[in-house]
């Protein structure tokens, strides 16, 4: 797992040279403006960035999760927020790939892979939050389609994707009520908020999806009717690893500026990497990285496995690496003083960026609560 053959180190060559020439350049200005890049997106594509572990048939490059979360925290040296939302979609891939009829695979996957369309993951909603089986998005059986009418909240992507994998509520109270609809953007009846003001991930639009009497043919549905809910929890195992992975790439640029400046900065005297305070800062930013990393390909190997403690294991590796990915960041932010709260140096950006982390695809509060039921053998 930690000795990478030829094969895995040209992956994460080709990962990190794409950071390096299409997302760093660029990284600073579309965060001031609030700008999606979906010509760089389109760019992803053809390098297999689009469907990561999506089966070749439909386009994808059917790699490892091991694999994914490698390339997830090198495109994220390049701007965090960008690769989250790469990840985002290729959750949303995977969902119609690995839970899809073979018409829904050809259909849907190899636009997607390709980023010809874009992806987006729909299943959080107002007022519900961490309580995701709660949710209340209606979708009532009328002949051969649904009628869908709710909301959805934090929607990555939404208002310039093509296609949302949405978990609406089919049935009676409860997660066994819920069902998986890939929904088209342009569906009648379906429109979007305005783009949220956020402290962080600028680079991608996040708002509300509103649906009144939106018709969305049974043939949509992923899996049977009730299905839903475990479809959109197996998918947020590998979400979890790749925004980890989003955490551990954001910070070790960090950590890379936070050294680089501490060699150049000169005060009284000799530069400030000679203080063994700041040396030992360094050192423990350093270790408390790698043991992030080290968890985070460990749970990616025991989810390729479908090890039994996959779950848990993803879920430490999520809680972990995201705390420890923001504390890194905000630490190399300090030790650049007065200058580290400078939009050009990047680091508040980085900081602004991987704070959600701790946050999306299961707050860590909850995270805790999944290893511990694991721990205790309670439900």
């Amino acid at each position: 797992m930690f000795i990478l053959n030829d094969d895995e180190r040209a992956i994460i060559e080709t990962a990190r040279q794409f950071a390096d020439e299409f997302l760093a350049p660029n990284a600073l200005e579309w965060d001031e403006h609030k700008h999606f890049p979906v010509d760089v997106l389109r760019k992803a594509g053809p390098v297999g960035l689009g469907g990561i572990y999506v089966a070749e048939d439909v386009g994808g490059s059917a790699l490892r999760r091991l694999d994914a979360v490698r390339i997830f925290e090198q495109l994220a040296t390049g701007c965090p927020s960008v690769a989250a939302y790469m990840s985002i979609h290729n959750m949303a891939t995977w969902m119609i790939d690995a839970y899809g009829t073979e018409e829904q695979r050809h259909r849907w996957v190899p636009g997607m892979a390709s980023m010809e369309l874009l992806g987006s993951y729909a299943l959080t909603e107002p007022g519900v939050g961490s309580d995701a089986a709660a949710l209340s998005t209606k979708a009532i059986r009328d002949g051969d389609d649904y009628v869908l009418t709710g909301a959805k909240q934090f929607i990555s992507g939404a208002g310039a994707n093509d296609v949302y994998v949405m978990m609406v509520r089919t049935g009676g109270d409860g997660a066994h009520g819920i069902s998986a609809l890939i929904v088209p953007a342009d569906t009648p009846g379906l429109t979007v908020g305005p783009n949220e003001r956020k402290m962080g991930w600028n680079a991608q639009p996040t708002r509300q999806v509103i649906l009144e009497d939106a018709r969305v043919p049974v043939a949509n549905r992923l899996g049977d009717e009730g299905d839903g809910f475990s479809i959109a929890m197996s998918a947020l195992n590998g979400g979890r690893l790749n925004i980890a992975a989003c955490s551990v790439g954001g910070a070790q640029v960090a950590l890379d500026k936070a050294a680089a400046y501490l060699a150049d900065r000169w005060v009284f005297g000799k530069p400030l990497v000679r203080n063994d305070a700041l040396r030992f800062e360094l050192a423990d930013m350093r270790t408390d990285l790698e043991a992030a990393r080290t968890l985070l390909w460990r749970a990616a190997a025991a989810l390729d496995a479908d090890a039994p403690d996959k779950i848990e294991l993803c879920a430490m590796a999520k809680r972990f690496a995201t705390d420890v990915g923001f504390e890194v960041a905000n630490k190399a932010l300090q030790l650049h003083g007065g200058y580290g709260y400078l939009h050009e140096y990047g680091l508040e950006k980085i900081v602004r960026d991987l704070r959600v982390h701790q946050i999306l695809e299961g707050t860590n509060e909850i995270m805790r609560v999944v290893v511990a039921r694991a721990v205790t053998g309670a439900a």
